[in-house]
């Protein structure tokens, strides 16, 4: 079974991710294929993000400025893989979700592991541009984003009385999303057990001593 976290990216009041959530979880937990946990950002108070060195204290076992950031940090590394429900605000993610990918920090939690996406907005382009907004900042955690997310489109009128959703696009690119998952999270679990390359700013600093 592979350990997956769905973190919930929104806390609005009557947000449409409530309408999101219910349903990707039925079909996480009908697969058969993950050990499931939803983190909803909502409870998690986590603080504007404030690391520093002196913060994180030890880095080979942080301490960070306040138990829950460490806590968080401890669920990141658990993850075998993840997916994010996102809304789109302004042409990308909401602070409060992007605050929460900021605070993992140090622990290097997010390296080499697959994530896919589900947008959602109210109006045409269904939260696409907050995925391309998430795309760098995955590069730089070192997250393997996946290219087949699942886009959203006018989610306000996009599921049933049965929280199934109406337009049959959006369980098809589910499917190929979760194909995706299982693929890359078997994949680079393998690949952790060969052993894995510490990281690249480690491994800068390294190549650079070695030089002088």
């Amino acid at each position: 079974m592979i350990e997956l976290k769905v973190i919930v990216g929104s806390i609005r009041p009557e947000r449409a991710a409530d309408k999101v959530t219910p349903w990707i979880t039925k079909r996480i937990e009908n697969d058969g294929s993950f050990n499931l946990e939803i983190l909803d950002l909502r409870e998690w108070n986590l603080p504007l993000f404030q690391e520093y060195a002196g913060s994180v204290g030890d880095p080979s076992n942080p301490t960070y400025s306040e138990p829950i950031v460490k806590a968080w940090n401890e669920k990141m590394r658990e993850a075998e893989a993840l997916v994010i429900i996102t809304p789109e605000y302004l042409h990308g993610m909401p602070g409060i979700l992007k605050n929460a990918l900021d605070t993992v920090f140090a622990s290097f939690a997010f390296r080499n592991k697959p994530v896919g996406v589900i947008s959602y907005s109210s109006g045409i382009a269904g939260g696409s541009r907050a995925i391309e907004n998430l795309a760098h900042v995955a590069v730089e955690a070192e997250l393997i984003l996946l290219r087949n997310s699942v886009i959203i489109p006018f989610v306000n009128s996009a599921f049933d009385e049965n929280s199934e959703p109406i337009n049959q696009i959006t369980d098809a690119a589910a499917t190929v999303m979760l194909e995706d998952i299982k693929w890359w999270a078997l994949v680079m679990n393998r690949a952790r057990k060969e052993g894995e390359l510490p990281p690249g700013s480690a491994r800068l600093r390294s190549h650079l001593a070695a030089m002088k």
